[in-house]
């Protein structure tokens, strides 16, 4: 509600410049604002210029219609003003059209903008429900997992299953793509793997089938790595097969050093025909398996990347700690290592043989 002091009037008047307010009244207000102020100069009336302003953004009014407005009122109020000023606001009304122009596209832009990242946030909380909000608890193992986005959306999958008799499956993936696509692939890959998780199916059968869902149902641009595994809780051996992802590390706690995860295998969609290969690693107490995504060795160290053999000095700093801690503190290790930024999403799991 702005109030103004109309010529003649020697009391408030108000005008409500609103939803309500017609275009047709713009004038008549606009001139009594204009011719008010010129008569007294006095403060609040700009300020007044200013609410009306807000409201003729919000109807939409373009730039070329203010200014010949304002041409159109000055002419009322002198009417013997020069016609080289008249014709001044010709040219200028002409220079406005283009900035109206301008503003109209910027408008459409903001618009687009805004259906983008309600988009965005939809499929970031269709990604959420994707991944699991707490892990399973096995007798005599820890895990801990960590899984930070580079930006609003991850390209990163992982789960971990519960099969019964003793075997707990294991899944960590990243998906070469980013953005929307890479989320709908995530729940593609998701559901694929519900249909499967069979104990009895050795990993490498395991990403033989994911493979042929992904080869027929993923964009040829977009490409999976993945590593399953299928750790039995009885014996501590830990079976699994890779696809195309960085290999692994286990952790031997009674020589305090790591060995890397033998792997082979074609990442996921490539080829019909791709076949994969079974590993199997046993674990003594305390001895752990540390799988991750390559956003971690690949997150820029002053100009290089981290690395492996970075990766291990970090790790080994903070392997006496349970393993959620663990993943926690590594992560927060790297992040500050890279200046607090990520140029990729990162996942971290252990697995320890308590």
């Amino acid at each position: 509600m702005i109030p103004l002091r109309p010529v003649g009037c020697d009391f408030w008047q108000t005008a409500v410049w609103g939803e309500f307010m017609k275009r047709d009244d713009v004038k008549k207000q606009y001139e009594d604002l204009l011719s008010d102020y010129l008569l007294n100069r006095r403060e609040d009336l700009l300020y007044a210029a200013q609410q009306l302003s807000k409201w003729m953004i919000e109807q939409r009014i373009s730039p070329e219609e203010i200014v010949s407005l304002h041409a159109a009122v000055i002419k009322k109020m002198v009417p013997d003003v020069p016609q080289a000023i008249v014709d001044s606001f010709d040219m200028l009304i002409e220079i406005m059209m283009g900035y109206g122009i301008a503003y109209r596209e910027h408008e459409s832009l903001v618009h687009r903008q805004q259906e983008l990242e309600y988009e965005i946030e939809v499929a970031v909380g269709m990604q959420q429900t994707l991944l699991p909000e707490t892990l399973p608890t096995f007798p005599g193992i820890d895990i801990g997992v960590i899984s930070v986005p580079a930006n609003k959306m991850s390209g990163d999958y992982y789960n971990v299953v519960d099969h019964g008799r003793g075997k707990m499956g294991v899944a960590l993936s990243d998906i070469i793509g980013k953005g929307i696509p890479a989320a709908l692939c995530m729940s593609m890959i998701k559901y694929a793997m519900d249909g499967l998780q069979e104990g009895s199916l050795r990993p490498s059968e395991i990403l033989r089938r994911l493979n042929s869902v992904v080869e027929r149902n993923v964009d040829p641009s977009m490409f999976i790595t993945m590593v399953y595994g299928i750790y039995n809780t009885r014996t501590h051996r830990f079976f699994y097969a890779t696809a195309g992802h960085e290999p692994g590390l286990v952790f031997r706690a009674k020589e305090r050093k790591f060995e890397n995860l033998p792997t082979r295998g074609l990442v996921l969609g490539v080829s019909p025909d791709a076949t994969y290969t079974d590993y199997a690693v046993d674990l003594s107490p305390g001895d752990a398996i540390i799988l991750f995504s390559d956003g971690v060795t690949e997150c820029r160290v002053n100009g290089d990347f981290l690395g492996r053999e970075n990766l291990r000095q970090v790790l080994i700093s903070c392997m006496d700690l349970p393993a959620q801690k663990a993943v926690e503190a590594v992560y927060q290790q790297i992040y500050r290592m890279a200046g607090y930024e990520l140029n990729d999403d990162q996942t971290l799991m252990i697995i320890r043989r308590k």
